[in-house]
């Protein structure tokens, strides 16, 4: 006999759909708009890989807008932009993804109450407690990260490539340093339920690395903070009530292996987060056999 609950829970490992999510836009320098777009996987194990065309595509205009085609768990949110013309004026961008046989579409449009900024940002990711802001979280700004070498290189099944990026940042929001509970509290809170009313997220720098596009499995050394809101107590992600900000090294520099198991053509996604606000970079990766 099958408990119902755990059956239902098997549900969500994999087999259901991604919905693409606007999450708002915001004014560029030159005149241009940017729709921010993210995407809440339904699945908490599967990562489905779907290729720009009829199911992974924009309009109206080029299907490609440089979105991804790897999808990692659960909630992503401001997972990439999408920039259209100062004369965009009313009209929508829609993003269609079918993906295990279930379609769904984001309608991304110009409308002021879609207009995102760095508060936003922070509040929207679960940095801010709900309704709350402070001197602090405004006067941060978002921290820099920068990929040491090219920015298109080549790789071999099997062999590891050293990928090293800096990050710059300002210090804010200040990080968490070190858990003030004793082994008792920490497994009472562990068995505690969800009590947040909204998204939180324990604030602090960290640096992920993801596959963004390619459909073969990746493997980081060493492994990093997840970039989704993985909110289970014991997650390596600053979603999980329990986490902590890693010690940031003292030059800036972060220095990994990645490992392919398959050749193709594949883009691998940075992120440098402090909790509040991220920057991304991207590498493209050509594996032989």
């Amino acid at each position: 006999m099958v408990c119902p609950q755990l059956a239902l829970a098997d549900t969500y490992q994999n087999g259901q759909h991604v919905e693409p999510a606007y999450e708002g836009w915001h004014p560029n320098a030159d005149g241009s708009f940017s729709f921010m777009f993210g995407y809440m996987n339904e699945n908490w194990l599967e990562e489905p890989d779907v290729e720009i065309g009829a199911n992974n595509s924009f309009s109206p205009g080029a299907a490609d807008r440089g979105q991804p085609t790897h999808f990692l768990p659960r909630r992503n949110r401001f997972n990439f932009e999408v920039t259209v013309p100062s004369d965009w004026g009313d009209r929508e961008l829609v993003w269609t993804l079918n993906v295990n046989g279930v379609e769904r579409k984001a309608y991304a449009t110009l409308k002021d109450d879609y207009l995102v900024d760095n508060m936003v940002i922070a509040s929207e990711t679960g940095s801010l407690g709900a309704g709350t802001s402070s001197p602090e979280s405004r006067s941060n700004i978002p921290p820099v990260v920068t990929i040491r070498g090219d920015d298109i290189r080549r790789a071999r099944v099997g062999e590891p490539i050293v990928l090293i990026t800096h990050v710059a940042d300002d210090g804010l929001p200040k990080r968490r340093r070190e858990s003030t509970n004793t082994d008792k509290q920490l497994r009472a809170r562990m068995l505690r339920p969800p009590s947040r009313v909204t998204v939180g997220k324990v604030n602090g720098l960290f640096l992920s690395w993801n596959v963004y596009r390619g459909a073969g499995k990746v493997i980081f050394d060493p492994p990093l903070p997840k970039p989704w809101e993985d909110t289970r107590t014991s997650a390596n992600s600053p979603w999980g009530p329990l986490w902590l900000p890693p010690e940031p090294p003292e030059d800036g520099l972060y220095e990994i292996t990645a490992t392919f198991e398959e050749p193709g053509t594949y883009v691998l996604w940075t992120r440098a987060d402090d909790g509040g606000l991220f920057h991304d970079q991207y590498v493209t990766v050509t594996v032989g056999p």
